[in-house]
């Protein structure tokens, strides 16, 4: 199964260590994400669109209340790329 580029960015950036961290409204419904990188930097790659599509796709999860995290099968999907630092 092919990801686009952009679920590649992000499911990459979550593979090097990034999180997403969501915010809830009253509700409990996720209405804000944000994506942030191993060295704290936040990234806007991540729309609430994307992150539904990687959730439904099981490549990212969250446990015990802690930010959304790439899964076995997240990193399975992703493609080796190279590190431009």
């Amino acid at each position: 199964m092919d990801i686009s580029k952009a679920e590649q960015r992000v499911l990459h950036l979550l593979a090097q260590g990034g999180a997403i961290r969501v915010e809830k409204n009253d509700r409990g419904r996720i209405e804000d994400v944000t994506l942030v990188t191993r060295e704290g930097w936040y990234r806007d790659d991540l729309t609430l669109e994307l992150f539904r599509k990687l959730k439904r796709r099981r490549y990212i999860a969250s446990a015990r209340a802690l930010p959304y995290r790439i899964t076995r099968l997240g990193l399975q999907r992703v493609r080796a790329q190279a590190n431009n630092r």
